[in-house]
């Protein structure tokens, strides 16, 4: 299912052909930058910008006699263009060409999950706004804790997501810069005017510095913004999981009509996009770690991180476009069982309403420790013996004679959980 999905834009960005249609643009770039300093002359432009083209079958047939992919790349363009290819790659080491596209093919990847990280947003808003009254159990350690709503739930999502966007953001902003820097960062051999110039054609900021790469903590950076999406998204796919599980079904995965959940157990329907959410955020999570080990390079420069970026960048990017696609549409289809989240609210005769009893207690006089104890009772009766928390506490002349029936009733009721409920609904402007 992934690679019928990643047959679009974002596949596009990291394949050979358009790679090299990158290395191309910022070669041009640099030769337009070249002719605004008086360098190259406007009809040697022209006939750059006319001819240069590349073939990526012919880059490989250079490659495998050069064993180098820019010069393979250069050699190519170079035949196309002929004369006036003496212009091109002027005072250029292969990192100004390579780091700069790079820059340029993250910034279109980082444009695409931008609008996912939207989509996931809008999508959780609306299932907020459906459900900001539809009563759910609150859990700590995977144990009933307090009545709470389901767009309570979708609220905490959606702030998850919002920083999520915001750290994205601002890694993006800081991996958008390029290099014309030359072989050791000195511009030994071109202007950094020239950067200057090319820089803001192709919509980049100049790096401060460049050692013939840009640093990699930057790209470091980039990758851990991806990885806690894929970690944000993992916590609400684990979370789906459970509340899909037959005991709890509160919330299940759509399940579209001739869709079957096991080859042996006709009754199954799986959280299958969830469980696959989550394997997929161990992949984008062990990737940020290979990034990690990419800054500490030897001096100036070396390519142990060419390798692996050629890797986990498609791979990252590409996976975090398509889990937020599917996440999204997971929200969108999921099946909300209101019934069942009620049900499981007054499991055992409603034992998660015991702290509102204890301070019931504490409101009449009585001690916290004395009120502690006596609603401790009542409630781990109920919940080792499958009996009911309400009617034990009716049924206790040490309960009845601190509270009445009346008042003992009212503790039990779940609106009294929702009425702060609309202050964090305007938080989020919903």
């Amino acid at each position: 299912m992934i690679e019928r999905y990643c047959r679009d834009e974002m596949k596009k960005i990291w394949e050979l052909e358009e790679k090299f249609s990158y290395y191309l643009k910022v070669e041009i770039a640099v030769c337009e930058a070249y002719n605004k300093l008086g360098v190259i002359p406007d009809e040697a432009l022209k006939d750059i910008k006319e001819k240069a083209d590349f073939s990526v079958s012919r880059i490989d047939e250079i490659e495998k006699e050069v064993n180098h992919d820019v010069i393979a790349f250069l050699t190519n363009v170079n035949e196309n263009i002929g004369e006036n290819s003496r212009y091109l790659h002027m005072g250029m080491t292969s990192s100004d060409v390579i780091d700069t596209a790079f820059a340029l093919q993250i910034k279109k990847a980082s444009s695409i999950i931008e609008n996912d990280l939207n989509k996931v947003i809008s999508s959780l808003r609306e299932k907020a706004a459906a459900h900001k009254n539809t009563v759910c159990i609150g859990r700590s350690h995977g144990v009933i804790a307090e009545p709470m709503t389901f767009g309570v739930k979708m609220c905490s999502w959606i702030d998850l997501f919002e920083r999520c966007k915001k750290r994205f953001l601002a890694a993006s902003d800081e991996i958008a810069v390029g290099q014309v820097s030359g072989p050791v960062g000195t511009y030994s051999n071109i202007s950094p005017e020239i950067e200057k110039i090319t820089c803001k054609a192709l919509g980049l900021r100049p790096a401060k510095i460049s050692t013939q790469v840009i640093a990699r903590d930057i790209h470091a950076n980039y990758m851990q913004s991806l990885a806690l999406i894929g970690a944000a998204i993992e916590q609400c796919a684990i979370e789906l999981r459970h509340l899909q599980r037959t005991e709890v079904l509160e919330a299940e995965e759509s399940f579209k009509k001739g869709q079957k959940g096991s080859s042996a157990m006709p009754h199954k329907k799986n959280p299958i996009s969830a469980e696959n959410l989550s394997g997929l955020a161990r992949v984008v999570k062990s990737n940020a770690i290979a990034a990690l080990d990419n800054i500490p390079l030897w001096h100036e420069r070396d390519i142990s991180h060419s390798s692996v970026e050629r890797i986990v960048f498609p791979d990252s990017t590409i996976l975090i476009d398509y889990m937020l696609n599917r996440f999204a549409g997971l929200i969108d289809g999921l099946v909300v069982h209101k019934e069942n989240m009620l049900k499981n609210t007054f499991l055992y005769g409603g034992i998660v309403f015991s702290q509102r009893v204890l301070l019931a207690m504490t409101e009449k006089g009585l001690s916290r420790e004395d009120a502690y104890a006596l609603v401790q009772r009542n409630a781990l009766d109920a919940f080792n013996n499958h009996g009911d928390f309400k009617k034990n506490l009716l049924a206790d002349k040490d309960v009845t004679n601190i509270m009445n029936n009346e008042e003992i009733e009212k503790c039990f009721d779940s609106e009294y959980y929702l009425r702060n409920i609309s202050q964090i609904y305007e938080r989020f402007e919903i």
